[in-house]
């Protein structure tokens, strides 16, 4: 018996740790946080993040305060991947997919566009549980 791919991978705390992880790139500066609801429209996840940061130190730091914070709340990290001028960060926490740019990079590849029939999910205001 195959069980289908949106069975296997959704997880009722997705959405909570994809909205935590999109406080905490708000909270450490990171520029058009997005989370967007990709459930049903992507076979490999179900929510993907994108942010920009403001230098490559700032993204490297980022992405490993979001891996922290998914080991924190029981949603570890499965990998994670950087572009050899760390122009982009790659999380992948399986659920939830984060992507950190540089500005002509998150341009360039325009994820936004690609996922446009996703359903945009609120960041509420607040600090990150970290």
């Amino acid at each position: 018996m195959t069980i289908p791919n949106s069975e296997v991978t959704k997880r009722p705390d997705s959405v909570a740790f994809a909205v935590e992880a999109g406080r905490l790139l708000k909270d450490r500066h990171c520029e058009d946080v997005l989370v967007l609801d990709v459930t049903g429209l992507s076979q490999v996840c179900d929510y993907v993040l994108i942010a920009t940061g403001t230098s490559d130190r700032q993204m490297k730091s980022v992405a490993d305060e979001a891996a922290d914070l998914g080991e924190e709340i029981q949603f570890p990290a499965f990998r994670k991947n950087i572009d050899t001028g760390a122009t982009w960060i790659v999380v992948d926490f399986i659920t939830v997919v984060l992507h950190l740019f540089e500005p002509q990079r998150r341009a360039y590849y325009d994820l936004e566009d690609l996922w446009s029939d996703a359903k945009r999910v609120e960041i509420p205001s607040g600090s990150a549980t970290t």
